[in-house]
């Protein structure tokens, strides 16, 4: 057997009045997703445990099954992983967003979407005139980026950005947890504000206006921790996985597998947004399984459009995911000789009414050749409720997928 695990970041939503009181799973086409659920067996499950920001680094790692309790460090040293930074005992590592302000408003986390080469230019220049031995940006993906402080404390209590579009910014800085970590909240607060006044008046900015998009006002750090202590998922499920692989387009999944233990698989055209490579992502897949046990298949797109509002478009993006992502490899495993489990899921809700990530339990499906189906019909939050995996949380989920206690299956 081997296991592929497909998920769609923050697919999962609230009852829309404008589609007739439907989640987005309920209304939009999605005949592949339906089927699985309808071939397979569903639940769901509770991705955030209590005390824990509903974010994706905690959502996809309860995914796989980690006790946040005794790993969680939060994005940072996930994203460092990522990039290459070898933390010290003695460093955190913070994500460091480029965020768009007007006035006194965060009008959004991503400085309207800048492009990793964009994003570049402005990290450099930031390291250039605001690092020193004790500070360090590094150049991550798109607008999400590197803050390394040496003999920082991670005790601090952060908002992350995309929680608060068209909230007064302000209101939601940073500040220090314990007396500990005082010099370090105050250290941060001054690059923020620093940093606010270097990136007005550079010339890609301008450049920006120039073409009518948002310019970066600003850094934004949040989620740092101290490098995290993950058992691989080989030594886990050693006796079923020899060799696994993430694809995602996002640097703090490519964290996630680092520390399990996953290779990393690039995809040509993964975006991270509704543009994505959908068909390429599906395809990678397929041919990382020819020789690797274990596949983890991540998709951004839902998960943005849900931080834009946009409703129309987080359709489009659960039904191409739907028709380029689910239907080629649901159609592939059913003809090849070797079986193939396959787990769906979001990793949580991205409502388009509230444009952040919220912690309610999200529905999944899990077929694989021989699954006894059960009475589920379609996969949406409402169906899944009535799966025959129940609610499930903590590790249940990984250890049912991978039939490691079959009593979780009968």
């Amino acid at each position: 057997m081997k296991y592929l695990i497909i998920l769609g970041d923050g697919m999962a939503d609230w009852a829309v009045p404008a589609l007739d009181n439907k989640t987005l799973l309920q209304y939009a086409h999605t005949p592949h997703m339906d089927r699985l659920a309808r071939m397979g067996r569903a639940g769901m499950l509770r991705t955030v445990a209590d005390g824990f920001h509903p974010g994706s680094e905690v959502a996809n790692m309860s995914v796989l099954g980690y006790d946040l309790h005794e790993v969680y460090e939060g994005r940072g040293v996930l994203e460092a992983a990522n990039i290459g930074v070898d933390l010290t005992s003695d460093e955190i590592a913070a994500r460091c967003n480029l965020v768009c302000i007007e006035g006194d408003i965060l009008k959004n986390h991503s400085s309207g979407h800048i492009t990793t080469e964009e994003a570049d230019v402005l990290i450099q220049y930031l390291q250039e005139h605001l690092g020193d031995e004790h500070v360090r940006f590094h150049t991550g993906v798109q607008y999400r980026h590197l803050l390394v402080i040496k003999g920082g404390n991670k005790h601090l209590h952060c908002t992350p950005p995309h929680d608060i579009p068209g909230k007064p910014w302000r209101e939601y800085m940073l500040r220090a947890e314990t007396p500990e970590a005082e010099e370090t909240a105050q250290l941060l607060t001054e690059l923020i504000y620093k940093s606010q006044v270097l990136l007005k008046y550079h010339p890609l900015n301008a450049q920006r206006a120039e073409q009518g998009m948002d310019p970066v006002s600003s850094i934004w750090p949040w989620g740092g921790g101290y490098r995290p202590q993950m058992a691989p998922l080989t030594h886990t499920f050693a006796s079923q996985i020899q060799r696994g692989s993430v694809i995602t387009a996002v640097d703090l999944i490519r964290g996630i597998g680092h520390y399990a233990g996953l290779r990393t698989i690039d995809v040509l055209g993964a975006t991270g947004l509704w543009d994505t490579n959908y068909a390429g992502k599906a395809h990678a897949a397929l041919e990382a399984l020819r020789t690797d046990d274990f596949v983890y298949l991540h998709v951004e797109a839902a998960d943005e459009a849900g931080h834009d509002g946009d409703l129309a478009l987080k359709i489009q993006c659960i039904e191409n995911i739907d028709k380029y992502i689910l239907a080629p490899i649901m159609q592939a495993a059913e003809m090849s000789a070797e079986p193939l489990s396959i787990a769906f899921l979001p990793d949580h809700p991205t409502p388009i009414d509230l444009r952040t990530h919220t912690a309610e339990p999200v529905p999944f499906a899990i077929w694989y050749p021989g699954i006894t189906p059960d009475a589920v019909e379609t996969f949406d939050e409402d169906a899944a409720r009535q799966g025959s995996y129940g609610l499930l949380e903590g590790d249940q989920f990984i250890h049912a997928f991978m039939q490691e206690h079959p009593s979780t299956t009968q």
